[in-house]
C-alpha cells in the first residue's frame, strides 16, 4: 500500500500529525505497536490525572469538617477501584482516538514499524507477519520510555518505573521515589495522599529542579506538611531487594543512611525510543541519544521526519502535538510559523499544582537582565480563602527596561488552568502595565496574575 505520509507512533505527536495530514488531503497511515494514544494517553498524562483526582476527592473527605460538613463513618481509599477508574478513563480516551482516525480516514496499521529505505516501512504484527508500506514522507513519533540507572535496575516488582506505578497489584505501605520531576512528584503525592508513607529522593539541591526556587520551596513545604519525607542533594547508591522489603542506601549531604520501603519507584527521566526502528541502516544522524532534525523536523535522510520525545526539544505532550502540526503543514507545502521554544508552558499536577512558562528568576539574572519581580500570595485571595486553598502564590518576572514578561511561576490550586493567559501574553509581548490594566473577574484565582504584575510595579492594592 502506498501513502503520502506514514506516521510511526500514535502518541500526542503521531495521532495529531495523522489527523492534520488527512485534513490537508494527504493519504495517511499511522503505525502503532500497542494502543492508540501512546504512552501519554494510556500510561502517562491521562491516567495519572485520574489517579490524582481520586486523591483530591479523598482529601476533600478527610478535610470535610473544615468546610462545615459532618461525615458519619470514615472515608477510605479503595486502591483497586481508583486504579480501575484510571484505566477506564484511559481506555475511553483511546477509543476516542480510534473514532477520530476513522472520522478523518486515517489507516491504522497495528504492528512494529521499521524504516526499510526507499520510502518503505516494514510493519510486523503480533503474529510475526511482515507487511511493507511505502510513502513519499515518513514521520517518526516513537516517543520514550522510563530511563533506567545502572544502580537502579527495574524488575517491575520491587523496583518499578512509572508504568507499573500506575497499576500496582496492591497499594504499598511504603514507597521510595527517586527523582522529583513532574512524574516523580505527581506519583509521590498520589501515594502519600492515599496513605502510603512516601520518601522522595532528589539528586539536585531542590525538588522539581526545572522550576523557580521559590516554587520548589513551597512545594517541599506542602509535601512535608502532608507527611512526606523529602531528601534533596541525595543519591541512591544501592538497593537490596533480597528481603521482603527494599533496603535503599542513600548518600545525603549529612552522610549515608539506609532506608526501607516496600517498593522503589525510579522516576529519573525518560529514554527516547530510537532503537530498532531502522535509523542505522539509513544512516540517520543522532546526537546525544536523540534524532537530529532541521527547522522543519526533517532528519538527515530526505523525506524522513521526526518529532516529540525522540528529538532534542522539551519532552512534553503539547510540544509533540505542536511539532506535529508544524511538520505536517510543511510537508503539505504550507508555511507554518516556527515554534517558539522559549514560550513552552510546563505543568505539574500535585496539590498544590505548579504552572510555569519562561525564565526563572535565577535564569533571568544569569542572562543579564535587570528585572522587576512581583508576587501575590493566595493567602490574600478571596477565592482561594473560600476554597480552603491558600497555599501558594503567583510570581511574575519582568524586564525592567521594556516591561517584557520574562517568566511566570504559579503554585496553588488549579493554577494549571490559569497558565494559558500568560503563554498568550508572552506570545503577544504584553507588558506588565497591560496586565495590570486588564480587568480580571472577581473573585477568581486568576486575579493573582494582575495582582502580581501590580506588585512588581509598586501598584499593589491587596498586599
Amino acid at each position: 500500500m502506498n501513502y503520502d505520509l506514514i506516521v510511526i507512533g500514535s502518541g500526542p505527536g503521531g495521532y495529531v500529525a495523522s489527523i492534520r495530514a488527512s485534513q490537508l488531503g494527504l493519504k495517511t497511515a499511522v503505525v502503532e505497536r500497542e494502543h492508540l494514544g501512546g504512552i501519554c494517553l494510556n500510561w502517562g498524562c491521562i491516567p495519572t490525572k485520574s489517579l490524582l483526582k481520586s486523591a483530591q476527592v479523598y482529601r476533600y473527605f478527610t478535610h470535610a469538617a473544615d468546610y462545615g460538613v459532618a461525615l458519619e463513618g470514615t472515608a477510605k481509599p479503595d486502591y483497586a477501584a481508583i486504579v480501575a477508574r484510571s484505566r477506564g478513563v484511559a481506555d475511553g480516551m483511546s477509543k476516542g482516538i480510534q473514532f477520530l482516525m476513522k472520522k478523518n480516514k486515517v489507516d491504522v496499521i497495528s504492528g512494529n514499524g521499521v524504516l526499510a529505505g526507499n520510502g518503505a516501512v516494514n510493519v510486523t504484527d503480533a503474529e510475526g507477519k511482515t507487511t511493507t508500506l511505502t510513502a513519499k514522507n515518513i514521520l517518526l513519533a516513537t516517543g520514550a520510555r522510563s530511563r533506567e540507572l545502572p544502580n537502579l535496575p527495574q524488575d517491575g516488582v520491587k523496583i518499578i518505573g512509572y508504568r507499573q506505578a500506575l497499576a500496582l497489584p496492591q497499594q504499598p505501605q511504603s514507597l521510595l521515589v527517586v527523582g522529583s520531576g513532574a512524574i516523580g512528584s505527581e506519583l509521590a503525592f498520589f501515594y502519600q495522599s492515599i496513605g502510603t508513607q512516601v520518601t522522595l529522593v532528589e539528586f539536585m539541591p531542590q525538588i522539581v529542579p526545572l522550576e523557580d526556587e521559590d516554587v520548589a520551596a513551597q512545594l517541599q513545604r506542602s509535601f512535608k506538611k502532608a507527611g512526606m519525607k523529602v531528601l534533596t542533594s541525595s543519591t541512591v547508591t544501592a538497593v537490596d531487594t533480597s528481603g521482603d522489603s527494599c533496603k535503599v542506601t542513600v548518600k545525603t549531604a549529612k552522610g549515608e543512611e539506609v532506608l526501607q520501603a516496600d517498593t522503589v519507584l525510579s522516576a529519573v527521566g525518560i529514554a527516547p525510543n530510537i532503537e530498532n526502528i531502522g535509523l542505522e541502516a539509513l544512516h540517520i544522524t543522532t546526537e546525544k541519544g536523540r534524532v537530529k532534525v532541521d527547522d522543519h523536523y526533517q532528519t538527515s535522510a530526505t523525506g524522513i521526519f521526526a518529532i516529540g520525545d525522540i528529538i532534542a526539544t522539551p519532552a512534553l505532550a503539547h510540544v509533540a502535538s505542536a511539532e506535529a502540526i508544524a511538520c505536517v503543514e510543511h510537508i503539505a507545502g504550507l508555511n507554518p510559523e516556527p515554534l517558539n521554544y522559549r514560550n513552552i508552558p510546563g505543568c505539574t499536577y500535585t496539590t498544590p499544582e505548579i504552572a510555569s512558562v519562561g525564565m526563572t528568576e535565577k535564569a533571568a539574572i544569569e542572562a543579564g537582565y535587570k528585572i522587576k519581580v512581583g508576587k501575590f500570595p493566595f493567602t490574600a485571595s478571596g477565592k482561594a480563602a473560600s476554597a480552603g486553598a491558600k497555599d501558594g502564590f503567583a510570581k511574575l518576572i519582568f524586564d525592567e527596561a521594556y516591561g517584557e514578561l520574562l517568566g511566570a511561576h504559579l503554585i496553588g490550586e488549579n493554577v494549571t488552568e490559569m497558565l494559558g493567559e500568560l503563554v498568550v501574553a508572552r506570545n503577544l509581548e504584553v507588558t506588565g502595565h497591560e496586565l495590570i490594566r486588564s480587568v480580571h473577574p472577581h473573585p477568581t484565582m486568576s486575579e493573582a496574575i494582575m495582582e502580581a504584575a501590580a506588585a512588581a510595579y509598586g501598584e499593589a492594592i491587596h498586599t
